[in-house]
């Protein structure tokens, strides 16, 4: 898997190398562009909301059904977390479309999501079931799938961060490809046909991908949760 090259290492403490790269500059771009279009659209809020308001809303609307429908009402206090989720992964995705290859193509990006969504998920399977109760449900149905049981749990990570990552790098490569082969033939050739691959590779494919990320960790919660 190939390692991202670093714009610049600096040394935390002195010690602790940190590599600042392009992936990483990237996701503090987005996280930037989040912030200020959150502070704008919650500056003035209104009772008949406006076009801004009312497209957060919405979408505060359709991330609290998808939750009440797939997990159930006592599930609802998630709706903060995967609507961070699914709108810090859809900008990311969506930075193809300006010529930025996408952080989430980058493995350590999606795996730090994923371990995120592990993480919270095994943190309130032990706070609703609690520490016995959690290791317990390692050994059911039977004890002697403890293993199986342990390797399944572990695997979730590691298949949502492939799954994210092998997608996302794959569009991106593809896209760049047909830059290079459409700009040998003719610049106007660049000009059309890459419109079409940026809104099915960049566009569909981001959205895409989100959501399959977010549904798969709110199937696994409840999965894990309830078991």
């Amino acid at each position: 898997m190939e390692t991202e090259i670093p714009i610049r290492t600096i040394l935390l403490f002195g010690k602790l190398p940190f590599d600042i790269t392009y992936s990483l500059v990237t996701q503090w771009v987005v996280m930037a562009i989040i912030i200020i279009i959150l502070i704008v659209l919650s500056k003035r809020l209104y009772k008949i909301p406006k076009c801004g308001q009312s497209a957060a809303e919405i979408f505060y609307e359709s991330i609290s059904k998808v939750i009440v429908n797939n997990l159930g009402e006592e599930y609802i206090g998630f709706v903060s977390f995967f609507g961070t989720m699914a709108i810090y992964i859809l900008f990311m995705n969506l930075t193809g479309l300006f010529g930025i290859k996408p952080p989430t193509a980058d493995y350590n990006v999606a795996l730090g999501l994923a371990l995120i969504s592990f993480l919270v998920i095994q943190f309130y399977a032990i706070k609703r079931v609690g520490v016995k109760g959690y290791f317990a449900g390692y050994v059911k149905p039977l004890w002697v799938l403890t293993p199986i049981n342990i390797m399944e749990r572990f695997v979730f990570p590691v298949s949502l961060s492939l799954r994210l990552f092998g997608n996302m790098l794959a569009a991106s490569i593809i896209v760049d490809l047909s830059y290079s082969a459409l700009g040998k033939l003719s610049w106007f050739m660049e000009m059309g046909i890459p419109v079409i691959l940026h809104t099915y590779f960049d566009l569909f494919d981001g959205v895409l991908q989100m959501v399959i990320f977010v549904m798969l960790s709110m199937i696994n919660l409840k999965i894990i949760a309830e078991h």
